[in-house]
């Protein structure tokens, strides 16, 4: 009797805890179909936040790089990244490296693998805001990796559409789905211990009506100072202005930030500061919220699943499709905007009370980890096809980047 054919070995290389949710699922698909062995590379880029993101999934890392950080600058972080995913690739040898995104690690992994003559699949890929500079360095980072990746897992039809105009087209091309609402919606009805004691009573409070949940994060560099102090005071002005929210702020790690946020928020009342939820906390939380206020790309994604509206505290999105249906408007940190325009919302919303959200999330239908496997696995030659796309009902196929 022969023996079994040895399976293809494929390493998903992440660093920080959004790569981590997008790129467990992929992982759990391909462990679940049997045809490709994931092997899971955290990079060390934020070891912490990525490991944490491996455990919602049941998941660990197979090998964890330590790269020895000093300065913290990205040219740093870059070259050291870069030298020892080298090192790591030469040791495993997979048959393709997945990249999630647009990170320093997505970025060094994809050079270590196109060195060595390795394919690169780019998970996410298409996302692009236009602007070199916001968010920096990930649009950067997202059209460099695009030039020399092999197989690009376009989220979205727009997304797929942004490739064809940086002159990446043909079969290397699939539109699958954001593996984040996969992990979103599967995660946000587990039910454990919140990690905040404030937290089981807020959202208590919520699903009873005595209050409206308003979740605020902000923590891209862009936003940090001036930006962010904007931002704060108008979430002051909000809590003191409309009576019956309760607001909650997950702080960004940075004691910078962390001492603005709560020199600002601080006992103010119906406010929560809290230090990064893990995310079965923050998705139960996006579940029965009224409002969120956020500079985040994947919160833009995850509303769409539970039918909560976001204000967008950038002046520019890479994904316009939460935009085009509804789900997300750009206030840019202005904070006399951001005051107005949630007050509003939260008028709309009380108005609208009992009406049922819309059930078609623009970003994905659950099933964007098992287009992933199928498509690698037809890239690597062992399915005859690719999947069937992706295509959303909320959003025509040409909306592209602004």
């Amino acid at each position: 009797m022969a023996a079994p054919a040895e399976r293809l070995r494929v390493c998903l290389v992440g660093g920080t805890r959004p790569e981590g949710l997008k790129l467990g699922p992929v992982a759990a698909a391909m462990r679940e179909e049997g045809r490709i062995d994931p092997l899971i590379v955290a990079s060390g880029q934020h070891p912490t936040m990525f490991h944490q993101a491996m455990d919602v999934f049941d998941m660990r890392p197979d090998i964890t790089v330590r790269p020895g950080r000093q300065q913290g600058g990205q040219a740093e972080l870059t070259s050291l990244l870069l030298a020892e995913l080298d090192r790591v690739l030469a040791d495993c040898r997979p048959q393709a490296v997945v990249v999630q995104g647009d990170t320093t690690t997505t970025l060094a992994a994809a050079l270590a693998a196109f060195w060595q003559g390795i394919p690169v699949v780019h998970l996410e890929a298409g996302l692009r805001s236009g602007d070199l500079s916001a968010p920096f360095p990930e649009e950067g980072n997202r059209k460099l990796v695009g030039q020399i990746s092999s197989l690009h897992l376009a989220p979205t039809p727009a997304a797929a559409r942004n490739l064809e105009l940086d002159g990446i087209a043909g079969p290397g091309v699939l539109t699958i789905g954001n593996t984040i609402v996969d992990a979103a919606l599967a995660l946000s009805r587990v039910r454990v211990e919140y990690s905040h004691p404030a937290l089981p009573g807020a959202e208590r409070r919520a699903a009873a009506g005595d209050r409206r949940l308003v979740l605020v994060t902000v923590h891209r560099r862009e936003s940090w100072g001036e930006p962010l102090q904007r931002v704060l005071e108008a979430v002051a002005e909000l809590v003191a202005s409309v009576p019956d929210i309760e607001v909650i702020v997950p702080a960004h790690p940075n004691p910078l930030v962390r001492d603005q946020v709560l020199a600002t928020l601080g006992g103010v009342d119906r406010v929560t500061v809290t230090d990064p939820l893990p995310y079965v906390d923050l998705v139960r939380l996006l579940r029965c919220a009224s409002l969120v206020l956020s500079d985040s790309g994947g919160i833009q994604e995850e509303v769409g699943s539970f039918g909560v509206p976001v204000l967008v505290l950038r002046e520019v999105t890479e994904r316009a499709e939460a935009v085009h249906a509804g789900i997300a408007r750009l206030v840019g940190t202005d904070g006399d905007l951001v005051r107005k325009t949630a007050t509003h919302v939260l008028e709309e919303t009380a108005a609208q009370a009992g009406v049922p959200p819309c059930p078609d999330n623009p970003f994905g239908d659950g099933n964007a980890r098992y287009r992933a496997e199928q498509a690698i696995a037809w890239h690597l030659g062992l399915l005859a096809t690719p999947p069937d796309p992706f295509i959303p009902r909320a959003v025509p196929a040409d909306v592209v980047r602004p």
